[in-house]
This record gives C-alpha cells, structure tokens and sequence, in this order.
C-alpha cells in the first residue's frame, strides 16, 4: 500500500486516493475566525494524520476490527484525522452530536464501555452530556498547540498520536459489509449515503464547499460527502459573517453548506 491511500476509507470515498496525486490542492482548509487560524491540508497531508491516528489505536491501544470508538467531536481537521484513522483500522464509529437543550444524544453502548473515546475539553466539561465510558480516554483540542491542562485518566491526543509515523500500520482487510459504526451500518452503507447527500447538494468533482461548523456537525456532510464525489472541504469555526463574501472569493467556493 502507497503512503498516499488511506486503508479501507477508500472503500468508503473511492475518489480519495485518485485526489492524493494533487500534491499542491488543499483538499480540508479549517478556519478559525476567533483565533486567525488557517490549516489546510492536501490529500497526502490529510492522508498522514490520518496514518498517525491509525498508528495510535492500532499500535498504542491494540485496537482494530470489532472494536469501538465514540467520537465527540466538532467539524475539524483533527475531527478529520480521527475518524479516516479510525476507518482505516477497521474500528466502528459513534459520533455523537453536541447535546442541546438539556437532552443529550444517546446511543446504547451495551455493556461494555467503548475501546476508545474522543471529546473536546469543552464538552468533557459540559453538565449537558453524558460522555460514555472508554477503555482508552483521548482530548482533542481544537486549538494551537498542545492543551495546558489534561485530567487524570485521560490524555492529550494531539501529543499522543504524534509518537506515531505517518506511514500507514499496515494494511487491514476490511469488506464494503463490514460495519463502520456500532449500530451495524457498513462501510458501502456509509459510501452510498455519502453520494447520496452529495447529489443532494449538487456537489461534483472539483467543487469547493464552504461548511459553517456551528450550523452542521455531522460528518456525513461536511467530510464523507464531499470526498466521495472529489470536493474539497473548507470548514469555518465561528465564522465572521461579516467576511463571508471575502472567503468565498479568496478559497473559490463553489458551494455552502
């Protein structure tokens, strides 16, 4: 397997890998206008964080195929490299949207807790969830830099997964059946529903799509869509109205989400 694929995702967005020869197109630009920070990375770039949050559930927690993480987490880059590492190494996935009004989103977990669980400090701190219990207990900041403050029996994922190579670990077999989230939802599920939403959208190859993060948090549309159909992603943290105009001309957006 090529450094620039990323395993059994592609399964799922078969146009990632075609899009990792374009060295130089930003394929998810993230934007946070509280802070000024721009990230954006390629399909390799994206492709090498991906490998390295593989490397750190396949190789530091032993995990893999049959295994399960819960993901609670906001449209980002590092929400990115989660998931696609996660897929890679044939662990289902759980995202779980941010609780409103009280009411957090459950899903059954069953009697166990998850092999592995992703939440930013700010939800971990939140009296609204309920944030499931997990074998492996990773922060994910969404930030600069590393966090200044990390609880006990927890740990900072941005430190953690960079102890892990960007060469992918290894190739895992996974088949289009094999379920990508707990509730048995499988990899070609994923795929077809992903296309759908693109078609939906009228997103094609090449579109630019420019995604408000507070508006949409699912994943499905905001990275699995417009990766299955060959879009880019450019993802705005408390977006500045006011510049809207201005980062639709200068990213040449094609579409909002």
């Amino acid at each position: 397997m090529e450094r620039t694929t990323l395993p059994a995702v592609t399964a799922a967005v078969p146009s990632l890998a075609a899009m990792a020869g374009d060295v130089d197109r930003s394929l998810l630009t993230f934007y946070d206008d509280a802070t000024g920070e721009r990230v954006a990375l390629s399909a390799v770039e994206l492709g090498d964080w991906a490998a390295r949050a593989a490397g750190l559930l396949r190789d530091g927690c032993g995990l893999g195929v049959g295994d399960r993480a819960a993901v609670l987490l906001p449209p980002h880059w590092r929400t990115a490299a989660v998931l696609l590492g996660a897929w890679s190494v044939g662990v289902a996935v759980s995202f779980r949207p941010r609780a409103t009004a009280g009411l957090p989103v459950l899903e059954p977990s069953g009697d166990r807790p998850y092999d592995a669980v992703f939440v930013t400090p700010e939800r971990l701190d939140d009296w609204l969830e309920d944030v499931p219990e997990g074998l492996h207990r990773y922060l994910v900041g969404t930030g600069t830099g590393p966090l200044a403050e990390v609880p006990v029996g927890w740990l900072d994922w941005s430190a953690e997964v960079l102890r892990h190579t960007a060469t992918p670990p290894g190739v895992t077999t996974l088949r289009p059946s094999d379920p990508a989230s707990p509730d048995g939802t499988s990899y070609d599920e994923w795929g077809r529903l992903a296309a759908e939403i693109a078609a939906q959208l009228d997103l094609r190859a090449g579109d630019r799509l420019l995604v408000d993060a507070t508006q949409d948090d699912q994943p499905l549309k905001w990275l699995l869509a417009p990766l299955a159909v060959g879009a880019s992603v450019v993802v705005c943290a408390n977006l500045d109205r006011s510049r809207l105009d201005a980062r639709i001309t200068a990213e040449e957006i094609t579409r909002v989400l």
